[in-house]
């Protein structure tokens, strides 16, 4: 198969059916966001070889800084949606016409501003992350065809508006493996990146944005990590992994076994399909997601599970949430449609809000969304 991207829109081509669209390319169409003026007509192989990325100094052992401090309630949501895909009449190709990432007013849903983007990035992919003060946010992006990923930090005034993006020097995602997770530090200075491994197998990344510098983890046991977080204090990583459970990384473990560096704390089976994973603001449980049921789970020996909110969805909505937690703990947020869903976790309510859009309102699907 071949991937077309124009500016605007972004064509997937050489497709013997629609069904087969529907099948093969589903995934592809959700992980990929991209947005940009240039005219040219531009080609991205999903065949190509994996890339290696640049050779980059070791992640060190070092203090974090004190975590980015909410100072109430979430006041802005960022989201990148995925392009708008549509078949013209009679045609085998899908037509993309990539969205940019947008802020959103947290109690409204209404438009504040289109995130800009640096230079060197030309699109923005689905990736989203947040430090707890709802200021500073994590977003990946495309830099053109047979290219790799870059990453960039934003930060938002006081009135919703981004500042200037900021690259992280260095480290580039494989341009052909867009990744399943992304988790900004609390103290807004590293990020961890999950990625799946061709032939079979996950690799979580750990990087510091202000030199590149990173460290990875890889096991076989299984091929997705949909979920990470990291803790309070910034020295672990919770992980979900598809098929294993939920887990918490020790980065300090030697070696990049992310089996051996891990400890499993609730098994998935049956149909337990977890999607995101959240700390609490104290550090001492975690918060995930069960189908469409949220639920705490104490990291302490023997604890059980405790439902926080059964969350009621239409039929045609995933079968997990994939959520964002804000900093103080309280504030779940996911996406379905062109709606906000704002959980109440101390009371278990849910509040439903438009995501109003200034591009393309009411089309393509639910953008992945932060605060």
């Amino acid at each position: 198969m071949t991937l077309t991207l124009t500016s605007p829109p972004l064509i997937i081509d050489d497709v013997p059916t629609r069904p087969a669209v529907a099948a093969a390319s589903l995934i592809a169409l959700m992980l990929l966001s991209a947005c940009g003026d240039q005219p040219s007509v531009e080609r991205v192989s999903l065949d190509l070889p994996v890339s290696t990325p640049a050779d980059l100094p070791a992640l060190q052992p070092m203090a974090t800084r004190p975590a980015l401090v909410p100072t109430g309630p979430p006041r802005f949501v960022v989201t990148a949606r995925v392009p708008i895909a549509y078949f013209p009449e009679n045609s085998k190709t899908a037509i993309q016409t990539p969205v940019p990432p947008v802020v959103h007013d947290a109690t409204t849903g209404a438009f504040i501003a289109d995130i800009r983007l640096p230079q060197g990035v030309r699109g923005s992919w689905q990736l989203v992350a947040a430090a707890p003060d709802n200021r500073t946010f994590l977003l990946s992006g495309w830099t053109g065809p047979h290219s790799a990923l870059r990453f960039f930090r934003v930060h938002l005034s006081e009135d919703g508006r981004p500042g200037q993006p900021e690259l992280v020097p260095g480290f580039e995602g494989e341009g052909n493996n867009p990744g399943t997770a992304l988790a900004l530090s609390p103290d807004g200075t590293r990020l961890a990146y999950a990625t799946p491994v061709l032939g079979g197998g996950a690799k979580v990344t750990v990087v510091e944005l202000a030199t590149g510098a990173r460290r990875d983890w890889t096991t076989r046991a299984f091929s997705m990590v949909p979920g990470l977080a990291w803790a309070p204090d910034g020295q672990r990583l919770a992980l979900v992994g598809g098929g294993w459970g939920l887990g918490v990384l020790d980065p300090a473990v030697p070696g990049s076994d992310l089996l051996a560096a891990a400890r499993l704390v609730k098994p998935g089976k049956g149909l337990w399909l977890p999607q995101s994973v959240a700390y609490t603001p104290d550090g001492a449980a975690l918060v995930y997601s069960a189908g469409h049921t949220v639920e705490r789970l104490a990291l302490r020996e023997g604890a059980a599970p405790e439902v926080l909110a059964r969350v009621a969805l239409p039929p045609d909505a995933s079968l997990s949430l994939r959520f964002s937690l804000d900093g103080t703990g309280r504030y779940l947020l996911h996406t379905h449609g062109r709606r906000f869903y704002r959980v109440d976790l101390q009371d278990g309510s849910t509040t439903s809000l438009p995501i109003e859009v200034r591009t393309h309102p009411g089309e393509g699907l639910s953008p992945n969304a932060a605060w």
